[in-house]
């Protein structure tokens, strides 16, 4: 066995899978900040998809085929499609709109960019001498992930579930409401005089 063989894996020397996982990082990277700097909120949400497809394929790369069916079928099926769906009832407007920026993206970008290299520091300090071995098998699988998540995480779970049906009925009451003042419905507080003296 060569000497070459036998050296331990370093940066210096990337296999396809990692070159892989790095340019799926960039373009999921690319396109989450188009998500939040884009005026047009259907185009907003479209590019979501791209950006949890691509942690979906980043999931796939590091043989975690559970958590990437997961992030196919939890955010891009029902996540964004409920989005869509809020767009949709709250009549937003398809094309740019002034409204979409706040004015605070300078903060904005202050906190985004505290709250990544916090990220970044905790993971490369808890993982640092970790190696994941790309070519042997599944390091979870389906009953350790699922087990994971019902015992320990439950409550985070439902609460997520309870917030997408808040949001959705908030859409759905926001919608009746614009429509209701589209249609100059009369107001309910007028006395019969004052709807007899209008005519």
């Amino acid at each position: 066995m060569s000497l070459a063989a036998t050296a331990p894996h370093g940066f210096l020397s990337p296999t396809g899978v990692e070159i892989a996982f790095l340019l799926v990082g960039l373009v999921t990277l690319g396109a989450a900040l188009i998500t939040v700097t884009t005026r047009q909120l259907v185009h907003a949400a479209l590019w979501l998809v791209v950006t949890l497809g691509g942690l979906a394929v980043e999931y796939l790369l590091l043989t975690a085929e559970f958590i990437a069916w997961v992030q196919v079928l939890i955010y891009v099926g029902s996540v964004v499609v409920l989005l869509l769906f809020g767009l949709m009832l709250t009549r937003a407007p398809i094309g740019r709109s002034p409204d979409a920026d706040s004015g605070n993206r300078l903060p904005a970008l202050v906190v985004a960019a505290g709250s990544a290299g916090a990220l970044v520091w905790v993971v490369t300090d808890a993982f640092r001498a970790t190696w994941i071995d790309l070519d042997g098998p599944a390091a979870g699988t389906t009953r350790v992930t699922g087990e994971s998540l019902f015992r320990h995480w439950v409550l985070p779970f439902e609460a997520l579930s309870v917030l997408l049906l808040a949001a959705l009925v908030g859409a759905i009451v926001l919608s009746r409401k614009t429509k209701a003042e589209a249609a100059g419905t009369p107001s309910l507080t007028k006395t019969p005089g004052e709807k007899e003296g209008a005519r």
